[in-house]
């Protein structure tokens, strides 16, 4: 679950090879791996192979002489002159019997299969030359691609297309993938990875000590919280869903039914007088009080056993949420849609509120994000989405969730988790309501912050692929039934 950096897999590299694996060896069996994926295809396939200047060159070269030994008829091209290669690449490239062509002397429409083997993780420039050049011409041969570590031209920390990227069909990385695997557009243009064994132990890890993960159970499992035989509903949470007045509903009802769905022992939307009746009308096991302003909120929150708020879906813009947020900021929390835009451009103002509270999760999208930190252009202006989220989080001291279909979630101690299971039909009205309800439900039961949004996150991917294409929001809630039912399962829990 682990993801590095592309100086930390530098760091794994020299980790093993101190401890007396040959760099050769590693760049062997790398080359190796690269050559299986290719070898997937008949004798007879055409192969070409561009290696560049550095490590991932070596790869590639590596990848040639195999595959030439398997009986593929392969054309190497290389970017630069041979006689710069040094170190493990050189070595590589002094097996090879072959010509080293330059690049754009090969000709890809006469090929079957293109391996780019140009540029892998650490690539941390734009491209432009003969190397901007050699991509899009892989880009306009129209042929099978299967990129070394990365797509070249793809940032492996920030997934980002640096001038010019390749659209690779297949990529074989090794050891751990990077965020730029994860992250968009680079995971766009890695098509299937595939993750190599090159005999790297795991024991680097203690080392590196990586803070970049994808976002699977495996991170956050031992945190879910699991009912008990001899449980009852109080022990399981009392959330609070904060609403807005009549005309706008619906974002807190969907808030407050996933809150329950998710495992809350009890839920109460708390409501302005004239919206008590619509909301009575639409829900059952969800109790409903009146609510009209901040006073009134404190009134309910009187009670102690009122665990959890989640304030933002349909709640409506402006000072009357600030206040409500104020009242509220003792509790466990979950900030969302007009809680985040009530504060845009003043984030210090947010994070004094957010301040007093044991454990809080904020959830914007792209444009909530931007509006609440459009005065910070150094996190706005990072092109890295993970390092804003990050930067986002150290600043309001709580968890943020960064939504999208490569959503972020980051703690204010910098650990960060980068989500990949989210179907593209995730992407419909209310469904940010249902993400901010499981968070609700799940910390509400006492779930850790970052653990409850990484779960909450990786429920609310799984239950949009158990709905399937044509899902809304409300679907969500009821998918989250068999998905409950699976994980549990997967844990040896009957459902």
């Amino acid at each position: 679950m682990e993801l590095l950096t592309p100086q930390e897999m530098s760091r794994a590299d020299a980790l093993t090879i101190a401890a007396g694996t040959p760099g050769t060896t590693l760049m062997e069996r790398a080359g190796i791996a690269v050559a299986d994926a290719a070898a997937r295809r008949p004798l007879g396939t055409r192969i070409a192979i561009l290696c560049g200047p550095g490590n991932n060159g070596g790869d590639g070269f590596v990848a040639a002489r195999v595959l030439a030994q398997r009986g593929y008829k392969v054309a190497l091209g290389l970017l630069g002159p041979r006689d710069a290669l040094h170190g493990d690449a050189a070595a590589m490239a002094g097996l090879w019997r072959g010509d080293a062509l330059p690049v754009e002397a090969l000709d890809l429409a006469a090929c079957d299969l293109v391996i780019d083997a140009l540029f892998g993780a650490g690539l941390a420039r734009d491209l432009d030359g003969a190397a901007r050049s050699a991509v899009e011409a892989i880009n306009e041969a129209g042929r099978p691609v299967i990129a070394v570590d990365l797509p070249s031209g793809i940032d492996g920390a920030s997934g980002v297309v640096r001038g010019a990227a390749v659209r690779a069909d297949e990529t074989v990385s090794f050891f751990r993938l990077k965020p730029g695997h994860l992250l968009l557009p680079g995971r766009v243009h890695c098509g299937k990875v595939r993750l190599a064994d090159i005999g790297i132990a795991d024991g680097v890890l203690g080392e590196i000590a990586p803070r970049a993960f994808s976002n699977v159970p495996a991170l956050w499992q031992a945190h879910f919280p699991i009912p008990r035989i001899d449980g009852h509903k109080y022990d399981r949470g009392h959330v609070v869903t904060v609403s807005g007045p009549a005309y706008a509903t619906g974002a807190s009802r969907l808030a407050a039914a996933s809150a329950l769905r998710a495992g809350a022992g009890l839920v109460t939307v708390a409501c302005p007088a004239n919206a008590l009746a619509i909301h009575a009308a639409n829900l059952s096991a969800v109790m409903v009080r009146p609510v009209d302003d901040a006073a009134a909120l404190a009134d309910l929150l009187a009670d102690k056993r009122l665990s959890t708020i989640i304030i933002g879906p349909g709640a409506g813009l402006g000072p009357a949420t600030r206040d409500k947020l104020a009242v509220a900021a003792g509790r466990r929390l979950v900030v969302d849609a007009d809680a985040l835009s009530s504060f845009a451009g003043e984030p210090e103002a947010l994070a004094a509120r957010l301040a007093g509270s044991p454990a809080a999760i904020a959830t914007p999208h792209e444009g909530e994000f931007a509006r609440l930190f459009s005065g910070h252009k150094d996190i706005m202006e990072n092109s890295s989405k993970m390092e804003r989220a990050r930067a986002a989080a150290a600043l309001l001291g709580a968890v943020i969730v960064l939504k999208g279909p490569d959503t972020v979630i980051a703690a204010p101690d910098g650990r960060a988790a980068i989500s990949s299971n989210a179907p593209p039909w995730l992407a419909t009205a209310g469904a940010g309501d249902v993400l901010s309800g499981i968070c609700g439900g799940l910390l509400g039961q006492g779930m850790p912050a970052f653990e409850a949004a990484c779960a909450a996150v990786w429920l609310h991917g799984e239950a949009a692929r158990e709905a399937g294409p044509g899902l809304v929001a409300d679907d969500l809630i009821a998918a989250l039934r068999p998905v409950y039912r699976g994980f549990f399962g997967g844990m040896g829990i009957a459902g």
